[in-house]
């Protein structure tokens, strides 16, 4: 039974909460995140097949990485990491996974079974090891987030921290120095924007991981990412897409026009009178589909079914395929926004301060301080990434007003990094393709894992059109699973379908460990200078 709203409410859940740090805008796109696994202990001691007493999952360890890896003297900073041996047996592999656009600490779940990698670990006898992406959490090369400190966060930096760390990081462990990459089979495993970067690593690296897995991967940088939605508008229940669809084909009509009366009835209606521009009443909409992003198969679909059934439950019947129309739909959207919705995405905020992005002087802008996943995600999608999350072109069905264009949100891009952006700027997608391959990759030992449901699909290997074929080397599995829910022992548990995608997997990676070969001692490859970390250092 899906937990109700009413509960959710209850229990304290606030989608202002649900953002980076209460920092974010509720109408701000999406990161491609990875979900959180189940709870697991994390406080207590950790026992190894051994019976050796191992750290707790929640303990840090330090590695000191290099701020720039085209200028190592400029010396190192701080990265945190979280490991645990608890599979491991010697000459097993090392598994290396980072959560990516967040702060890393909640994420020490993926050490255990309770995910892929300690499934993987479990089986090929390794240790799990989540590392935090830099200019996430508190891992910063730079004491603050400006513009300045932000030219030292691309995606090749990334990626070279990845091969530093594997070639440097001293674990605490038994012949914790000894384990490098020529040494040691390591798999680097990654989902979303950070099964993207496993993707972009082994193209760049080749030979540097023995494998690797990537969930919900979004290799394909893409300006304009319309067909984010295109997942959500195609398996959502029909007669809520038929309804969501009429709604915002109605208020285009009217936000289009030059009937100022009518525009105003509709912001009013929906609680949103005084947010001045338009464009930021259609993009606040789009927060309802969002929640599709959250979903996963082991649960039962919180807020995005409740904003479904709140359209089409009308005196207890359900709607139609083709739902109730617009005169049911709109009055109801507007209830379920106003009496319900607004309240948790804002909190106590008015609706202008909380969705309008037309302030530069609001502290969503100007906020440099570190551990603020949005300006340091927002910098990637704005320089590098795009996935501009946008309405569908004309003559396509849209979930998502078409008020809401790529000028929109390059428009923020230009008023959180004014010292960068003299005016909106142009995401360098094509050059990002070329330099990674996108969805033409084509490397030895890198499993692909995608799900029909998740809204991100259209940027992975497993697109609509795109004609990379599965291989031994490279298989490519789709499951019905939603965004990285393959990561999740429980989505495979609870849906033979995502079963299926991870016992692939699984078979991938002791078919891949099983052949891999330590090289030669006349190639391996030299600690690079004098950084190498002598100790993996516990915060306690």
């Amino acid at each position: 039974m899906r937990l109700p709203l009413i509960a959710l409410i209850a229990s304290g859940f606030s989608l202002v909460n649900a953002f980076s740090s209460g920092r974010s805008k509720p109408s701000f796109a999406r990161k491609p995140k990875i979900p959180l696994p189940p709870a697991v202990a994390r406080s207590g001691p950790v026992v190894s097949r051994n019976g050796t007493v191992l750290p707790p999952l929640n303990q840090t360890f330090t590695f000191q990485q290099l701020k720039d890896h085209t200028n190592p003297s400029l010396g190192t900073f701080t990265q945190r990491f979280w490991t645990t041996s608890e599979f491991y047996e010697e000459g097993g592999p090392i598994i290396l996974f980072t959560p990516g656009e967040t702060n890393a600490e909640e994420f020490t779940g993926y050490l255990t079974n309770e995910t892929i990698n300690g499934q993987i670990a479990q089986q090929e006898n390794g240790a799990t090891i989540v590392l935090e992406h830099r200019f996430y959490g508190l891992s910063n090369p730079l004491p603050d987030l400006s513009v300045e400190s932000l030219r030292l966060h691309t995606i090749q930096q990334a990626i070279d921290d990845l091969e530093y760390f594997a070639n440097n990081v001293v674990l605490p462990m038994p012949n914790g120095g000894k384990l490098k990459p020529d040494t040691t089979p390591w798999i680097l495993i990654g989902g979303s924007y950070s099964g993207a970067l496993t993707s972009w690593t082994l193209v760049n690296k080749p030979g540097l991981f023995a494998a690797g897995y990537a969930s919900s991967a979004v290799v394909e940088a893409i300006l304009t990412f319309w067909e984010y939605f295109e997942p959500e508008r195609l398996f959502m229940p029909a007669n809520c897409s038929a309804d969501v669809e009429a709604v915002i084909a109605h208020i285009d009509e009217v936000f289009m026009g030059s009937d100022e009366k009518a525009i105003q009835e509709i912001k009013t209606a929906f609680g949103m009178g005084d947010v001045t521009h338009l464009d930021d009443v259609a993009s606040a909409l789009q927060s309802n589909l969002f929640d599709w992003q959250s979903l996963l198969l082991s649960s039962d679909g919180g807020l995005f079914f409740d904003f479904c059934d709140a359209l089409e439950v009308k005196d207890g019947v359900n709607a139609p395929a083709q739902g109730w129309g617009l005169a049911h739909a709109l009055p109801a959207w507007e209830s379920f926004w106003t009496t319900t919705y607004f309240a948790l995405l804002c909190g106590d905020d008015d609706a202008n301060d909380c969705l309008g992005t037309h302030n530069e002087s609001q502290s969503f802008w100007t906020d440099t301080s570190i551990d603020n996943s949005d300006r340091s995600w927002f910098w990637t999608v704005c320089n590098f990434v795009g996935y501009l999350q946008v309405a569908a072109p004309v003559g396509k069905p849209t979930l998502v007003s078409r008020v809401v264009q790529d000028a929109y949100e390059l428009r923020q891009c230009e008023m959180m990094f004014e010292a960068a952006f003299s005016s909106p700027p142009t995401p360098a997608t094509a050059e990002i393709d070329r330099l990674y391959a996108g969805w033409n990759v084509t490397v030895d030992n890198l499993f692909f894992a995608n799900g029909q449901r998740d809204p991100w699909r259209y940027s992975t290997v497993s697109a609509p059109g795109v004609e990379l074929v599965s291989t031994q080397s490279q298989p490519i599995e789709v499951g019905p699973g939603f965004h990285c829910s393959d990561l999740l022992t429980i989505e495979g548990t609870v849906n033979d379908g995502v079963l299926a995608v991870q016992t692939e997997g699984l078979a991938a990676m002791k078919r891949w460990i099983a052949a891999w070969k330590p090289k030669p001692a006349a190639v391996r490859r030299g600690a690079d200078g004098d950084a190498v970390q002598r100790l993996a250092t516990p915060i306690l």
